[in-house]
Formats: structure tokens, sequence, C-alpha cells
């Protein structure tokens, strides 16, 4: 009867037989099972296992415990993968990028890891809860003080200000190094703090003037944007075929080789020279005596504009180099100036610049034959250039095809400069001193070699004597070119100095 009552309710409900529910059995057994059955399934022989006393079956009122631990653990290390997957998809997704993008707010965080994890997985730090990180000082209300009565504190306690004045250097340049002041708990004073304050912003000061310094301005062995411009000009315009490298430095310039090209149907150099002088200006700061009581720019030259004494410069070497090589003396061969960029012929060959007289290695013959060479030179240029070269020396002297050449005449003048019969003389006492001491026996005297040199006849041996007669001259002449504007010294008619090229691009 119950069996054909059961039937007739399956045949009577429209959704067919309800499902019974499992018995329920523990998590050992149902391991046990799957266990059995996946051995069977493959059929592998598999080693017997030992019997133990240990009964895995257990009554369903038994201990569930360990249960929780277990899917603890599975959790865990999902968990773990699922971090693993999001450092790939991090690193995937910056690539190499400066500013990456952090994907910390999405990983899995545990209240606890495990201990023995390994070296090679990326030690992440949650920020958001890090022991280590200092606490910020505490402000004080809007009130002014904290506390009451004998326990009152107001904003201007000494340890509440010391924090506060700590805290505040981080608001400092990046290139300032100020620690951890925080985590140390270090308490600077108000004068300590505003010194420090002062010192960065002075810092920051000179170090964009420096900047702004450099950048603008022909340093060793460079150039500035605007004179790289230049050089680059001068090459498109096939004045020049290539620049090579810098040859030699000073104090005033810098000078690169370079091949020759050709300019308006005049055949350069094959070999040339690019000597430009340095755009900063403390190296000028104490030329302009050379330049101020020069006649020929006397009435150009500005105190109030500094810079343009650097071009001004540049113009005064070309016109004295021109000057040079139209009395047949040896020197380099103005090209062309461009601003404060001057191309001359090259003294040298195959890239190899000449040696300096200080450098040459002289036979005796030789260094005799030199000085008498560098003698007639001066004579030569004192007489028929009107010029004193003003800084003559065995660094300013070329050796090359056993012959003498005069270079860096920028500061050359003329002997009725006021200083012009002091120069002469400064000149003559270097010649005569390395002459002396390269063992040349026909050297002349500092005051011999003055006086055959300017044709003058000043007579004494001693120097203080010897300069009191040569300012007494240079302020006799100096009153007569004020009073006639004549020249006590020579007429300078023939050798008037070449104009300067004027389709330079302005500043």
């Amino acid at each position: 009867y119950l069996l054909l009552h059961s039937t007739a309710e399956i045949k009577s409900n429209p959704w067919g037989a309800p499902v019974l529910a499992p018995a329920p059995c523990s998590l050992a057994d149902v391991m046990s099972e799957q266990l059995a059955r996946q051995l069977h399934e493959e059929g592998s022989p598999f080693p017997e296992i030992p019997d133990t006393d240990l009964d895995l079956t257990c009554a369903p009122e038994g201990d569930t415990s360990s249960d929780l631990m277990l899917a603890q653990m599975l959790q865990m290390e999902f968990d773990r993968e699922f971090d693993t997957q999001l450092r790939r998809e991090e690193k995937k997704f910056n690539g190499d990028s400066k500013v990456s993008i952090s994907f910390e707010n999405y990983r899995m965080v545990h209240p606890y890891e495990d201990s023995d994890s390994s070296e090679d997985e990326v030690d992440w730090q949650d920020t958001r809860h890090d022991p280590y990180r200092a606490d910020k000082p505490t402000t004080t209300p809007k009130k002014g003080f904290v506390g009451k009565g004998k326990n009152i504190t107001t904003k201007h306690d000494e340890d509440i200000c010391g924090r506060k004045n700590t805290a505040r250097m981080d608001n400092f340049a990046p290139e300032v190094q100020v620690g951890d002041g925080i985590g140390m708990d270090l308490k600077l004073s108000n004068q300590v703090y505003n010194a420090l304050k002062r010192h960065c912003h002075t810092e920051q000061r000179r170090s964009a003037r420096l900047h702004e310094k450099k950048e603008h301005s022909t340093a060793e062995q460079a150039v500035d944007p605007r004179t790289r411009l230049l050089m680059y000009k001068m090459v498109n315009a096939g004045i020049l075929e290539n620049i090579n490298g810098c040859i030699s430095t000073g104090k005033e310039s810098v000078v690169f080789h370079a091949n020759g090209g050709s300019f308006e149907e005049k055949i350069v150099p094959e070999e040339c020279v690019l000597k430009v002088f340095k755009t900063t200006l403390n190296e000028f700061k104490n030329r302009d005596k050379y330049i101020k009581d020069d006649y020929r720019f006397k009435n150009r030259f500005s105190k109030l504009n500094p810079r343009k004494i650097i071009r001004l410069w540049a113009e005064k070497e070309m016109h004295n180099l021109t000057r040079i090589k139209k009395a047949g003396i040896p020197c380099p061969e103005v090209v062309i100036l461009k601003k404060h960029i001057l191309v001359m012929s090259f003294i040298g060959k195959d890239h190899v610049p000449a040696p300096k007289l200080k450098d040459a290695i002289l036979s005796s013959e030789d260094m005799k034959k030199a000085y008498y060479q560098v003698l007639n030179m001066m004579q030569r240029l004192y007489q028929d250039c009107n010029l004193v070269h003003a800084d003559l020396s065995e660094y300013n002297m070329l050796w090359h095809d056993g012959q003498v050449w005069f270079i860096d005449v920028s500061q050359s003048i003329e002997p009725t400069h006021p200083h012009g019969l002091e120069f002469l003389f400064r000149d003559c006492r270097n010649v005569a001193t390395f002459f002396q001491k390269a063992g040349v026996a026909e050297a002349l005297s500092v005051f011999e070699l003055f006086n055959t040199v300017s044709g003058l006849q000043i007579n004494s041996d001693n120097e203080a004597d010897f300069l009191a007669q040569i300012e007494a001259l240079e302020k006799r002449n100096e009153d007569h070119v004020q009073k006639s504007g004549k020249k006590i010294f020579m007429d300078t008619s023939e050798g008037s100095p070449p104009q300067l090229n004027t389709d330079d691009d302005d500043d």
C-alpha cells in the first residue's frame, strides 16, 4: 500500500520525483572516498599503507574545528596566487615608464602572513598602516592653547614649536637633505629654523644663477648655444667644411681647429682656426684698460654695457692682425669675423699646431736665430705698424718652419696709449729674460732692448728711474695729444684699420 501510494504521488507531481538530500558525512569521509575513486579510475599500483591506529572515520557528531583552519589556508593560497598575478599585470601595465601606477589597493591583505615565504617575492608594505611611519606633530586648536590651569600649553611652547619647525623642513627644496628629523624627535628653535630657511633660499638662487650663467656663457672647452649656432651657420654657408675640435684654451678665448671652404669667391685656407672669445664677463673686468684709451675704439667703449667689450675685443684683434700682416710680420691671416668668433689661418700642419716658443726644442743656433727674428719683429711692429704687443712672451710666440710667429694681439695698443711705453717695457723684460735664460749670449738687457725697439734714449740702469722717465714721457705725450690731437711718436695715416664685416646677425 505504501509503495502504491508513493508511486501515485510521483505520477501526480508535475515536477518529477523530489531529490532526496544526501546523508551528512564528515570531510574526512569525503576525502577518503574521493581518493579511493581516483586511485580506482587511474588503475595505477599504489604502495600499501601500513595499518595505523588513527581512525579517519568519525561519527556525525564529531569535531569539525580543523575545517576552518583548512579553509583559511586554502583561501590564503588563492590570495597569494591572485597577488602574484596582480604584480605581473602591474609590471606589464607600467613597462619602462618613469611614472608607474600601483595596484596595491587591489591586493588581498591578511592580518597574518606565512613567515617562511620565498625570497624572490616582492615585500609588499602596507603604507596605510606603517608602524615605522613618524607621526606629524599635533596642531593646537584655534584658541591657541590646550589644557587647563597649571597644565595649560600654548602654541608658543618650546617643544611644540621645535617639532613644528622640524616638520616644516619637509617643505624645503628637494636638493636640500634634511634627514628624518621627525623620527628622531628633533626640536629646532625658531632662530635655527630661520637660518636654515634663509640658507636654503640663498643656495637656490645661487644655483639658478650658476645654471643660467653656464647656459649663456662660453666655458672651458665648450660653447654656449648662441655661439654654437654661429659656428653651424659658418659651416652651412660653406665658409668652413667642418669643425674638428678644441686645440687650445686661454684666459679669454677657446681655439678650435676647422677645415676651410670658400667665402665670396675667396679661397679660405685649407686649415683654419676659430678663436671663440669667452662671453663670461669676469675674464674682461680688468682688461678694459687696453681698449678704453685706444683712440680707435674710445668713442665706442661704454662702461655701462660691458658685454659689448667682448665683441670689441674680437674686432680689435682683427684690426691688429690685418695691420701686422700688411707690414709683412709673420702672423695668422684673418678670414672673417662673426660677432665674437674670429676665423684665421692655422699655424701648423696636419691638424698639429705649431709649438709655442717656450715648448719648442731648439738648438743654440736656432735659439739665436729666433732671438734676432723677435728683435726685428718687435722693431717693425713698433715702427711700421705703430703697435705695442702689450702681452709679448714666450707663450704668445710660435715656432713654425724655422720662423717665429706672433699670435694673440687682441690687447695690442698704439704707443700713444697712456700706458703704451709701460707695456712695451714689460714686453722687453719678458723677451730679455727668456732668451737670457735660454743661453743666448747676444741677448740685450731689458733697458738696451727697450731703447733699440722704441728708438728712444733713456739712460738709466735702475728700473725705478727708468720707469719714472717712461711715465714722464707718457704724461707729456698725453697732454700734447689732448691739446693738439696729434701724436708725438709717429704718423699712422698709412695703417688705417679695415672695416668690420657688417652682415652679422643682430642679437
